[in-house]
């Protein structure tokens, strides 16, 4: 690749990353936003990409690639982002954990707010959080969802799979309700065999109790 191909590109991925800038509520800190990461990545991709396809001008090659790689790049990281925004607000103060790992976010619902002990029906008191879940669901119609139901060691691993797996279909449910297409939804239960905290403890156990929504960008 030409030098001034290169360091064009080079410029192209710094300028996303300068441009797009966010605070985090809850430290108050500058970060780089989801979406401006995902553009620096796709942009430096598409910059190689670029400049293999383009061998008789590399440099203009990369400088094509990396705006290609960064627009795709952006463009998930964006739609997350703004997901991501929305579930915060709609789930502030609710209990519920929204954890975000690159283009997944993960809405960690502890199993004392979501259900009462030993049912598999989702508590009156929470109907609503989870409706409104099921919202935003619906308008950012680009996701997959992945519903998984967890719980702690305690009785048999035959009653608790069975007790996972119709909580999770449980609050499949709740979303379908709320017009989310099930083919999106995927729903398992996992028993005591993923637990997030030692289960010798009764606070360790409350932690393993819970449901997990994982959404991924389709």
């Amino acid at each position: 690749m030409k030098r001034t191909g290169m360091w064009a590109a080079v410029v192209c991925a710094g300028a996303l990353s300068s441009g797009c800038m966010t605070y985090d509520p809850y430290t108050g800190e500058e970060k780089v936003s989801n979406a401006t990461t995902g553009a620096v990545v796709g942009a430096v991709a598409g910059a190689a990409i670029g400049a293999a396809a383009n061998k008789k001008d590399r440099g203009k090659g990369a400088l094509i690639g990396a705006a290609a790689g960064g627009a795709v790049g952006g463009g998930v990281g964006y739609y997350m982002d703004k997901q991501e925004s929305e579930l915060r607000h709609k789930l502030q103060g609710s209990g519920v954990q929204v954890v975000r790992n690159g283009d997944e976010i993960t809405l960690v619902m502890p199993g004392n707010i979501t259900f009462d002990t030993g049912k598999s029906n989702v508590k009156s008191s929470f109907v609503g959080v989870l409706e409104s879940v099921g919202l935003v669901l619906k308008e950012f119609d680009k996701t997959a969802i992945e519903v998984a139901g967890h719980t702690d060691s305690t009785g048999s691993l035959q009653t608790n799979q069975t007790l996972s797996e119709q909580r999770a279909m449980s609050v499949k449910s709740v979303l379908m309700t709320q017009g989310v297409s099930s083919g999106r939804i995927h729903a398992s239960g996992f028993g005591p065999r993923y637990p997030v905290a030692s289960n010798n403890t009764p606070e360790g156990r409350e932690q393993n109790r819970r449901v997990e929504l994982k959404l991924l960008p389709l």
